[in-house]
């Protein structure tokens, strides 16, 4: 630059590019800003996510969460069923086994043709060591009238394998993985990989009661997409839903319908089958207190059954104690009018009675919480606890009983 506050042309023409390099490498500068701040995360798979949450990962790995559908070629000890002794209703073989299902109640086979995988006819009773048929019956399911009465008209991929998968993808037909992943109750985790924060990852624990419970409820519940049908077919799990949004923007819970006795419920409302604890729990004052269904369940751990929190009514005590408006004002014993360490002492027994079927003769817990009576077995033929139990009594004896302990309401017994 020369005297006077003067420039040559050079040195103009050597300041504008400085200065258009500047304004470039700015605008480039808070362009990747932009885009990074709208970088969608995708799904990267659980097994990104043990490096930093080692116990959380070990634990889960454990749960049946982690293990419902496996492969019995990698995993033959997952296989329960009898496939050494002939059976009619057996017509298929290991070799023709892709996939296993469940392994608590029941074990389910999948094949797979072309790009579906399909159930084969028989399913392993677990509990009672024995096959029985698998085919979902006409008038039971409400997506049956929408495909073939064969199983094998019947994929899985719309009818099970997006609540058994993360991230299925309805017109490839393909997963992220297998079973109930770190991403189906934590959304997809590439950024938090990248970058771990406490923002770009969903924790359900921090979010309200109805996103938090949303997570569980998008697989255990029994309802239809809002926007079926979907690329064609209609779909029985809750398709694009990601934990963090409502459910209820993609999903509507089967219709209950007061009275009414059918394949979904029974007249007070109750749950008739399995899948359907979502259903059951959005009626109860837990959830209206705003419980959600971890507080009770560590679905990172399966050290007490059902992946609880404690064992036996030490769960429901943790919040059920003296101090409580809705807790004991006496022991447990007092309460329930049984012996103290017995059965009928069991919280769950009287209010969550095993009365929804998940196979034949093989019943899991309702969620309601609510006791029902036996007046109620009488007036719509819902199972009661009292004579579910002792099978030798009548719904007047058990009636009778309940009015002479002076710890019960008469009104809620029936008079």
């Amino acid at each position: 630059m020369m005297g006077h506050g003067r420039w040559t042309g050079r040195e103009r023409v050597a300041a504008k590019g400085w200065q258009v390099f500047f304004v470039l490498v700015f605008t480039g500068l808070i362009s990747g800003w932009a885009r990074a701040g709208t970088v969608k995360a995708q799904f990267v798979g659980s097994e990104s996510c043990k490096t930093c949450h080692a116990a959380a990962y070990n634990g889960w790995k454990q749960t049946r969460m982690a293990n419902v559908v496996r492969d019995p070629k990698v995993h033959p000890e997952a296989v329960l069923g009898d496939f050494t002794h002939p059976n009619p209703l057996v017509t298929f073989g290991l070799d023709d086994v892709a996939l296993v299902y469940g392994s608590r109640w029941k074990q389910r086979y999948f094949t797979k043709r072309g790009d579906d995988y399909h159930p084969e006819p028989a399913q392993w009773d677990v509990k009672k060591g024995r096959w029985l048929p698998y085919h979902a019956e006409t008038g039971t399911d409400w997506w049956l009238p929408f495909y073939g009465p064969s199983n094998f008209d019947r994929p899985t991929g719309p009818t099970c394998d997006g609540c058994h998968s993360v991230n299925y993808n309805v017109e490839t037909k393909q997963v992220t993985e297998w079973n109930v992943g770190c991403e189906k109750c934590h959304g997809p985790g590439s950024l938090h990989v990248a970058r771990p924060t406490k923002q770009n990852i969903v924790n359900p624990a921090t979010l309200d009661y109805v996103r938090g419970n949303d997570t569980c409820i998008q697989c255990h519940s029994q309802g239809r997409p809002l926007a079926n049908p979907i690329a064609g077919k209609y779909f029985d799990w809750p398709v694009g839903f990601v934990p963090g949004e409502r459910l209820a923007d993609f999903w509507t819970l089967e219709e209950l319908k007061p009275g009414v006795t059918n394949f979904f419920q029974y007249a007070d409302l109750t749950a008739h089958k399995n899948r359907m604890q979502g259903n059951d729990f959005v009626q109860s004052n837990m959830y209206h207190r705003q419980i959600r269904c971890f507080d009770c369940h560590q679905v990172h751990s399966n050290e007490n059954e059902s992946d609880l929190i404690a064992k036996g009514n030490a769960v429901c005590l943790t919040c059920h104690t003296k101090d409580n408006p809705a807790g004991l004002k006496g022991t447990v014993s007092e309460h329930t009018h049984h012996a103290a360490g017995s059965k009928g002492s069991e919280c769950v027994a009287c209010h969550m009675p095993k009365i929804e079927q998940t196979i034949k003769d093989n019943f899991v817990s309702a969620h309601t919480f609510r006791f029902i009576t036996p007046r109620e077995t009488e007036q719509s033929g819902i199972p009661n606890p009292c004579t579910s139990c002792h099978t030798d009594k009548s719904t007047a004896w058990a009636t009778k009983e309940l009015r002479g302990w002076g710890t019960t309401s008469p009104w809620r017994v029936g008079n």
